[in-house]
């Protein structure tokens, strides 16, 4: 009997130590590329492409009236390819390397010592670097809604750059780089602090900057063209998907859930918009309805992963109340001249879907529930701290930008090119001929 247990426990011992060397190979082996991932990722980075240019451009230049169309469609698309290129220089190596609290490194700025053998997970580093500068390049885009009509062209581009160093690099540092942010725990799937309130709140501080445009409040300013808007949206809703699920940085079960959050969200925002509008002017509009999905996909982008369908359609419809509520009420209140409503969409609808983020993750309401020891409350009060330090941080940072700016080359066109439109004043062209 004793030398039935000596065996049974030299056996248990071999296979238990056996068990930890098995362990400790899978620990350290290296990770294999997955032809899956690699292939739903790449087209993930083509959507968020598409997303901004044309999708945001047209939904923008929609918006304007006809004399600066093309001046919206050229900011937005210079700033998107300017940024693409910086990102590349040293915008990456500042997010993802290891630093600080705040910022990372510049081990990889150039793109050093990254191959085409290189992985980030199942995915080619490469791929991943590209992914990612689709969000660095299209959320300073977002902020040309803010002060559109009225800004120099030089004036933007030296704003976007400094805004992309002193603000988004930051900010992406320290939600997903490894920064103090994302160490707090603050969940944010997709960009809710790092994407939509930074440029909501940046587009505010420009509105106030720059002043209202000549004639607002005291002439009509429709948007001249509704169909341009309506498909510019359209394709902002369908690029969104590369956006939101093209977080998972995988084809897997969270990407699932990723696409049916998405798609709910943003249908339940478009009938909370329309049943506000229909109910407080008698009459729904399209600018209201493409408004609405646009709230929706921005509350539910940063809980995607973490709310359930259900949750994902209450959050889309109360962004679309309040969102409303904002670009109707409060923005006349303030008689603040933000555009094309980017902080009423973009700013205020990221507040509630990161606030949001914290109680419909519980597992009660559908979520995927919280980290070993959070509560409901402190996950709630973690989230409101990321949105507080958030919209300080930004506003003041955006506030120094802007000054700088206007003192370097000036911010406002003269008031004879405002009234002549920035299609001809500061292109030499016009979007349409009669």
């Amino acid at each position: 009997m004793k030398r039935f247990l000596s065996i049974s426990t030299l056996l248990g011992g071999m296979l238990a130590a056996g068990s930890c060397m098995a362990e400790e190979v899978a620990a350290e082996a290296p990770a294999v590329l997955n032809s899956g991932d690699t292939a739903w990722m790449i087209v993930a980075t083509v959507l968020v492409i598409i997303m901004a240019v044309p999708g945001l451009a047209i939904f923008y230049g929609g918006m304007a009236r006809s004399k600066n169309m093309l001046s919206v469609l050229m900011q937005v698309l210079v700033t998107f390819s300017l940024l693409s290129v910086l990102w590349a220089v040293y915008g990456y190596s500042l997010v993802f390397t290891e630093g600080n609290a705040f910022i990372g490194g510049l081990s990889k700025a150039f793109l050093a010592g990254i191959t085409p053998d290189s992985l980030e997970g199942t995915i080619p580093e490469l791929l991943f670097v590209t992914f990612q500068m689709t969000f660095a390049a299209i959320t300073p885009a977002l902020i040309v809604g803010g002060f559109a009509e009225r800004i120099k062209f030089s004036a933007v581009l030296l704003f976007m750059v400094l805004w992309m160093t002193f603000s988004y690099l930051p900010m992406a540092h320290m939600v997903w780089g490894g920064g103090w942010i994302g160490e707090m725990g603050a969940a944010d799937f997709a960009g809710g602090t790092v994407v939509h309130m930074n440029a909501g709140i940046a587009a505010l501080v420009g509105a106030l900057v720059l002043g209202k445009r000549i004639g607002y409040g005291k002439e009509a300013m429709p948007p001249h063209n509704m169909v341009f808007t309506m498909v510019g949206g359209s394709l902002l809703w369908a690029g969104w998907f590369g956006f939101n699920v093209g977080s998972e940085l995988a084809a897997d079960g969270m990407a699932g859930l990723a696409v049916v959050n998405t798609q709910l969200a943003t249908a339940a925002a478009v009938v909370g918009w329309v049943i506000a509008e229909w109910l407080s002017k008698g009459k729904p509009s399209m600018l209201g309805a493409i408004s609405g999905a646009i709230a929706g996909l921005v509350a539910i982008t940063p809980a995607c992963g973490f709310v359930g369908p259900m949750g994902a359609i209450v959050l889309g419809f109360i962004a679309s109340l309040i969102s409303f509520w904002s670009v109707t009420k409060l923005k006349n209140a303030l008689g603040y001249d933000d555009t094309m409503d980017v902080f009423g969409v973009h700013g205020i609808a990221g507040i509630i879907g990161a606030l949001g983020t914290g109680i419909f993750m519980a597992p009660s309401l559908g979520g995927v529930g919280y980290d070993e020891g959070v509560t409901m409350g402190h996950q709630f009060y973690v989230q409101a701290v990321s949105v507080g330090f958030t919209v300080v941080y930004v506003g003041i940072v955006s506030y120094i930008l802007f000054k700088i700016v206007d003192l370097v080359v000036g911010l406002r066109v003269s008031e004879e090119d405002e009234r002549e439109g920035l299609d001809t004043a500061s292109h030499g062209e016009r979007a349409y001929h009669s």
